[in-house]
Formats: structure tokens, sequence, C-alpha cells
């Protein structure tokens, strides 16, 4: 922490906490500096922001793994708001930092019954199953979830990743179309999408990974990911039974692939001053292609995969 806590006044806290939260800051650990040299003992002074300072607090003490702390906080906030389901919230969070999870799903089952439209409770049971590893009746909860609040984008994609983790890759990709339909110029969204139908093999597939690949390229020319799944996908597809204008049109793309692959990974030309040679033979050809593939995707020895 850049701040002298020591020196610092408890209206310096205050703003410095207050900033945190307009900028959406966690800073755990700075939080529970503050918290434990200046402000617990001049909660008196915080006024309205008392409440305010005392949730970040909670917050920052899960965190930190400061239970004691968590539920000194927690228990002040009970005590004022007696039923107040934000409060309840909080318990719950700090059941699951106890590893009470049956007593934690409880809380939010009690949460969820008096107020089916709080989205924070549902997420946060999701979570808790899957920390149980209880990654079935996640994906249902969350599946009942998405049904009431088919709009957040987080939901799609935690749900892609629970599909995901059981296999269910159609399911996956579902999931991606969706996130595709809130946001259509994502180059992230696209390449997941296509690296899901290229998992999922077949020649359609392939097809359909190969058009989600150009799309990422054409969003952000220097996603190299893209760009490798893309001279994969078209590897395949000229090698497949496809029509000879598809394939010839794949093997035109997979050049082009590989020229901007090399041409984003090789070194300049500065530094390969007298290092490059006219007349080289094709295996020579071969081998530069296959370094540049090294040099892309984190030094995977393609050369012995391809042998």
């Amino acid at each position: 922490m850049s701040y002298n806590v020591e020196e610092m006044s408890w209206s310096d806290a205050r703003n410095l906490l207050r900033k945190w939260r307009d900028d959406n800051e966690r800073k755990s650990d700075d939080v529970m500096q503050l918290w434990d040299n200046v402000l617990s003992s001049k909660q008196s002074k915080l006024g309205n922001e008392r409440h305010l300072v005392l949730e970040q607090v909670i917050i920052a003490a899960l965190d930190c793994n400061r239970i004691e702390t968590a539920e000194h906080c927690v228990s002040i906030l009970s005590a004022e708001f007696p039923g107040s389901l934000r409060i309840q919230k909080y318990r719950s969070m700090l059941l699951e930092a106890l590893e009470r999870y049956d007593d934690a799903l409880d809380e939010l089952e009690q949460i969820i019954r008096k107020d089916e439209t709080n989205a924070a409770p549902r997420k946060r049971k999701v979570a808790i199953l899957k920390t149980q590893g209880r990654t079935a009746e996640a994906i249902k909860e969350l599946c009942d979830y998405m049904k009431i609040f088919m709009s957040d984008q987080e939901g799609w994609h935690e749900l892609c990743n629970l599909y995901l983790a059981e296999g269910e890759y159609a399911k996956a990709a579902f999931c991606m179309e969706e996130l595709l339909l809130h946001n259509p110029h994502s180059h992230l969204i696209h390449q997941r999408l296509a690296d899901i139908r290229y998992t999922m093999g077949g020649l359609d597939n392939i097809e359909m990974a190969k058009t989600h690949y150009c799309k990422a390229v054409k969003l952000n020319v220097n996603n190299l990911r893209a760009l490798y799944g893309l001279f994969l996908c078209c590897g395949h597809i000229s090698n497949s039974k496809l029509v000879i204008g598809k394939r010839k049109e794949a093997q035109k793309l997979a050049q082009w692939a590989m020229a901007q692959i090399q041409a984003r990974t090789q070194p300049t030309a500065k530094d390969t001053k007298g290092a490059i040679k006219t007349g080289k033979s094709k295996a020579a050809g071969c081998e530069d292609e296959l370094q540049a593939l090294e040099q892309a995707f984190g030094g995977l020895d393609v050369g012995k995969v391809a042998n």
C-alpha cells in the first residue's frame, strides 16, 4: 500500500474507501489495513457511510480469511437490520467461508423464496454447488436462472464453462451463440465458438468453425489463436472430399493464415539481417512454418506432432 496508514486521518481513510467503492476496486488487503489501524475505532464518525463501509469490510475480511472480523461486522448489521435480505446474503457468504455449505444453501433458499427476482443469491448458489463439485446440479440451477435473466452475459459464459466441463459441446456452443446475439462484434466470442465447433469434429462443424475463425480474424487481425484455428480448419477441408473449388479456396486461405502468423511471430528484418537466404528448398520452407507455429502457440512441438 502506497499510503502511510499511521499518519492517515479517519476522513482520509473514509474518502479512500469511498473512491474504491466508486471505482469498483476490491483492494481487500488495503481495506483491512485501513479498518484495523484507522476506522474500526471511529465507526461513529462515518455517518451515513457507516453501513457501506461495514459491507466493504465484510467482503475484504472474507477475501483475507479474517473470519472473526467478518462475523463482527455481520453481527452489527444483523442487529440493526434483522430482516434484511442483503444482510442474510452476507451471512450465507460467511457460512460459505466456514465451509458450512448446506447451511449457506439454506440461507440462500430462504432469500430466493422471499424475492424470486434477486439474482445475487441464485448466483451464489451456483458458485457453492460448483465448489462442491456438483456440476450437474449447478447446471440445473444456472439453467433455471437463465430462464429468468436471459440477458445476463456472465451467466451464459459460466453455463458454457460448466457444459464444457461435462463434455456437452453442443450445449456449450448454444450458450456461445446466445452470447453472439448480445455482442456480435466480439472477436473472442467468435473465436471460442469456433474452438468448440472444431472440438466437436465432423466436416459440418469444421466449416462452421472456419466461418467463425474468419469472423474473429476480420474483427481482430492480431488474434493468433483465431489465425491458427483458421489454418487447422483449412487443412482439414483441403484434405476432405468436398468439391475441388472449396478445397482450393481452403488451401489459399491456409497459406494466407500461415503468412499472417509468420508476419506476427518472426523477428524483424533488422534482427535477422544476413540470416535470410534466397532459393530455400521446400523442406526449409516447411521448417520455417513449423517454427512460426511453435513461436505463436507456446512452444508446441509441432514437428513431432506432424510426424
